[in-house]
């Protein structure tokens, strides 16, 4: 039985904990290890910690805060394989999801090797008579980070390395279900060189992360989750006066027009729908059939569906099981109610490679679908997809645009012009053509719109390194006399 602790001041936590939570094989169902959860206490001990190591890492060039981040991408990608099988089998994703993860987790620890080109600040000389002026990015301190279980690595190197680029310290509250990809990036940060407490590993539940919100040594929170609970994180966060960044949940829109190759949409929509279980923010869950397209679409999404293996992630298989047996009972409660949409493949039939005992619901989609049923309103998180279908491209426009979710949307057509049309008047923040998943590359930011996103800043990328600077002016004025002759005419 694994035991999975805090990572405080450089090192696993020495203390015994008043609570701990099972950690679970998706795929068996087993109990494989039990972390502890964080008190009050314990939150002081860490964010203590995260402050006394502060000074010095703020202090510190930027060429060592690079070094630290090149020797963690170095040895990040040596270890790639083996940071997939850990996140495999706490999350239940196959291993090439997993392994995808890694490599998307690596683009934002690439762009924070070279944070240094984008922390230079400004400079005006001559302001006015004898003054200048200049501006330069300062950390804010310390910095916490409190990510979802569906990517256990991907989303916290979304935050941790550009908040490190920037001079902060940070305090990660990763996932209670999928623990380990936090105490394995940790330790491999920690083999880059990272000054103890910098990095701090807290683990828990809500009181860990009330902890963080309210905690006056915390100046920052990014956090990735449903909507609900990120309007609670940006509410209670920004009420004790710390900037906020909350990303919420997402109803990810599919839209097919008539001209588009149905094949290729056909094989989008199952990968985007079903990879990972459907356990991603960026999953489609709402395929829209603009026109006639709709019976042939549900014909090809089905046939593939069909042909999908589901079971252990680590035996081959295309899709895995879910996070957790409350998880999975919760998605198979949208299978199982009546609104009236037809099923048109039953996920709860479908074959299975691994243990009975694992959390298991295989790939299912609805059709004739509305906009009323829950099945369209609620965020379901799961392996269920749900055709819904329109006349015209303006009536597919306007259904995505009423979804109180802005995360993300797709068009699939062979049309250039619909496709610019489809970018100016679609209300999402991020946008696909032809492309199922348009999760930016970690150059840009990744962020949604309306609902999915609380607060004015997305994450990684340039947005991120705004959220862990502020700007600090300096005005400069030297005296016009002096007590020593330099050599040089006085300023007049």
């Amino acid at each position: 039985m694994k035991a999975i602790t805090h990572w405080i001041g450089g090192k696993p936590w020495s203390g015994t904990a008043a609570r701990t939570g099972d950690v679970h094989d998706p795929a068996t169902g087993e109990v494989t290890g039990r972390v502890d959860f964080a008190e009050r206490s314990e939150v002081d001990e860490a964010v203590a910690a995260a402050r006394a190591a502060y000074p010095e890492w703020r202090d510190a060039s930027l060429a060592r805060r690079s070094s630290v981040l090149f020797a963690f991408r170095e040895l990040l990608s040596a270890r790639k394989d083996d940071l997939a099988e850990v996140i495999t089998a706490e999350h239940g994703k196959v291993l090439d999801d997993a392994g995808g993860e890694v490599q998307r987790a690596l683009e934002a620890v690439e762009f924070a090797c070279g944070a240094p080109a984008l922390l230079k600040g400004g400079f005006s000389g001559s302001a006015s008579s004898g003054v200048d002026v200049h501006s330069a990015p300062h950390p804010l301190g310390v910095v916490g980070v409190i990510s979802p279980f569906n990517f256990p690595a991907m989303v916290p190197l979304w935050f941790i390395p550009n908040a490190l680029a920037c001079g902060n310290a940070v305090v990660l509250k990763p996932s209670e279900k999928d623990p380990s990809a936090a105490q394995f990036l940790a330790e491999l940060f920690a083999e880059a060189g990272l000054p103890a407490g910098v990095l701090t590993v807290l683990h828990g539940d809500k009181v860990a992360v009330d902890g963080l919100l309210e905690h006056p040594d915390v100046a920052a929170i990014s956090f990735v989750g449903s909507t609900p609970v990120a309007r609670y994180v940006y509410e209670t966060g920004t009420r004790a006066g710390k900037r906020v960044q909350a990303l919420g949940g997402a109803k990810n829109h599919m839209v097919v027009l008539p001209d588009a190759d149905l094949d290729v949409a056909a094989d989008a929509a199952v990968s985007a729908g079903f990879g990972s279980a459907g356990e991603r923010c960026m999953a489609v869950s709402a395929v829209v059939a603009v026109g006639p397209v709709g019976d042939d679409l549900v014909a090809r999404i089905a046939e593939r569906v069909a042909r999908l293996r589901v079971g252990d992630g680590r035996r081959g298989c295309d899709m895995g099981p879910l996070v957790t047996a409350a998880h999975r009972d919760k998605v198979l409660s949208y299978v199982e109610a009546d609104e009236g949409a037809v099923l048109a493949v039953d996920g709860r039939g479908h074959a299975v490679d691994g243990a009975e005992g694992g959390f298991w619901l295989g790939p299912t989609l609805f059709d004739h679908v509305r906009p009323d049923m829950r099945l369209y309103r609620d965020e379901i998180f799961g392996p269920v997809l749900s055709v819904l279908r329109v006349d015209t491209y303006d009536e597919a426009v306007a259904l995505v645009n009423a979804n109180p979710y802005g995360n993300g949307a797709a068009l699939f057509t062979a049309s250039g012009a619909a496709a610019r049309r489809f970018e100016a008047d679609v209300e999402v923040g991020m946008v696909g053509i032809n492309v199922p998943i348009p999760v930016p590359v970690g150059y840009y930011s990744f962020g949604g719109w309306k609902d999915s996103l609380f607060g004015d800043t997305h994450a990684y990328g340039p947005d991120g390194l705004h959220f862990f600077t502020r700007p600090k002016v300096v005005t400069t004025r030297w005296p016009t006399r002096s007590t020593v002759d330099l050599g040089f005419p006085r300023n007049t």
